[in-house]
């Protein structure tokens, strides 16, 4: 997999299929990488084109000192495809935090987006939770990934999903290996994001969609961002927060459908 410096980060990157159709951006969770796809991708390469990426301070790109913010991100991510020489709007898929980072794009950058996808989007936390994540990104980078891994995996990927072992258990094992520094700043960046304002601006096709076993981002907490979008449609996914881990048939099938209608 290639790397690129857009001059203002350096990202690690993919681009898969030669569909004409429809480009697809996929952005990951937090701590994942862009192998958070990999389940996916098999199912979504016939008909589309693709790109993925490291997001800063994830994966094997790179991880700058000092505080990030989702305006980086998304700069990142518009840097990467004009680097790329994609220039059609895209449809951007992201989860958790990539789910935000997604709406952020679309509303943003509406001339880049078509449309959105997002799974459990992480759009900020309520004010009684921000000392939480602060201190969960202290900890980190105190106590390392092994620390907390099991914590978040009881709410993000709880038992009930587990069925697959080995599947648990690499995703599991792929966790241990996220930077702690690099988590502990996207815990900071989601601590300090209220993305109110921006969710009304968005004025491309949206679709949300909750995990019903997602313990960190209930369909309760998931509903209201799609309240907040004009025209967004929300369904709920007998799925966690790691969708494209988790159950991937169900989060393509959901997807395409989706896609077809626009």
């Amino acid at each position: 997999m290639p790397w690129i410096d857009t001059a203002g980060i350096a990202l690690r990157y993919e681009v898969t299929g030669t569909s004409p159709e429809t480009l697809l951006l996929l952005l990951h969770e937090m701590g994942g990488s862009l192998e958070s796809w990999d389940p996916l991708l098999p199912l979504l390469a016939p008909r589309f084109r693709i790109i993925r990426h490291d997001q800063r301070n994830a994966g094997l790109s790179e991880k700058p000192l000092g505080p990030m913010t989702i305006d980086q991100s998304g700069r990142d991510a518009i840097a990467l495809l004009d680097a790329l020489g994609v220039t059609e709007p895209v449809v951007v898929i992201g989860t958790a935090v990539g789910g935000a980072l997604a709406l952020h794009l679309a509303a943003t950058f509406p001339d880049r987006v078509r449309a959105a996808i997002v799974t459990s989007p992480a759009t900020g936390v309520p004010a009684s939770a921000r000392q939480g994540v602060l201190d969960r990104a202290a900890r980190l980078e105190r106590d390392g990934l092994r620390a907390v891994v099991d914590d978040g995996l009881a709410l993000s990927y709880p038992p009930v999903l587990r069925g697959d072992a080995a599947r648990f258990a690499a995703v599991r094992a792929h966790r241990m290996g996220i930077d702690p520094a690099g988590f502990a700043a996207t815990l900071r960046m989601l601590a300090d994001l209220d993305m109110t304002a921006e969710l009304p601006r968005i004025a491309c096709p949206v679709l949300v969609i909750a995990g019903q076993h997602d313990l960190t981002r209930p369909p309760e907490r998931v509903a209201p961002v799609a309240e907040a979008i004009p025209g967004a449609v929300f369904r709920v996914l007998e799925s966690g927060h790691f969708m494209a881990l988790q159950t991937p048939e169900l989060l393509a099938e959901a997807i395409l459908t989706f896609l077809e209608g626009q």
